[in-house]
């Protein structure tokens, strides 16, 4: 089965197949978004007792399909892009000041989402195995969308790009929320699943569900890569 009937919510049961995206040379970019050191980072579980322990293996899934998957089809999504001279982009989560004081209420409430991501902390740096090159864009924020709180929008525009490939995490947060910002603004979005993962693969596959059709076109990696122009 071809992105074009998977993925599909209650909405779209019998709907017909979305037309081939047209990806043209200029109008297209990567968008890479909060593969960040701090959601890769793990304590080692013999440290771990109670709590902490139950935790650390509740979140093994997650760490696997990001080493496994995630992280291997982003590279080569970034490495078929800047093979054809397109557009790479970056997002992270960090804030200006020290203290956090900048940011959204979204990223001070108690809980898993309460965030303190100094710009110039390890924390906040995109992950090695992605690293950005020098020249290309990475945009900072401290809200889940990367369009509504940074001038990314702005700068989508003026490089005259249309259609939007997103990756990253968390995909029923961070991504879900640039996505449908990029919607809302008219841009094209495809979302490369299997370059994408959330807390649990149950959260993932809802999101994914959720945002098909309506906000994005979800494809496989290898599928968006046979549309790549060059």
């Amino acid at each position: 089965m071809s992105w074009k009937n998977e993925y599909r919510s209650l909405y779209y049961e019998g709907a017909p197949e979305p037309e081939d995206p047209i990806l043209i040379e200029g109008k297209v970019a990567l968008l890479v978004i909060d593969v960040q050191n701090t959601y890769l980072e793990r304590a080692a579980p013999e440290t771990l007792t109670g709590k902490d322990l139950e935790r650390y293996h509740a979140w093994t899934p997650f760490h696997r399909r990001m080493n496994d998957v995630v992280i291997p089809n982003t590279q080569r999504l970034i490495g078929a892009f800047r093979k054809r001279e397109l557009d790479v982009i970056f997002a992270r989560i960090a804030c200006l000041c020290e203290d956090g004081r900048d940011r959204s209420l979204s990223q001070k409430k108690p809980g898993w989402n309460n965030l303190l991501l100094p710009r110039n902390n390890w924390e906040s740096q995109i992950v090695d195995a992605l690293a950005p090159r020098a020249g290309e864009i990475v945009v900072t924020k401290t809200t889940d969308s990367a369009l509504t709180g940074t001038n990314l929008r702005l700068v989508l525009t003026n490089m005259g790009i249309t259609h939007v490939v997103c990756a990253g995490i968390f995909t029923d947060q961070c991504v879900s929320s640039t996505v449908r910002s990029l919607a809302d603004e008219s841009f094209d979005v495809i979302v490369a699943e299997d370059a994408c993962a959330a807390g649990s693969q149950a959260l993932h596959d809802r999101e994914i569900e959720i945002i098909n059709m309506i906000y994005a076109s979800v494809m496989s990696s290898d599928e968006v890569l046979s549309y790549l122009p060059g």
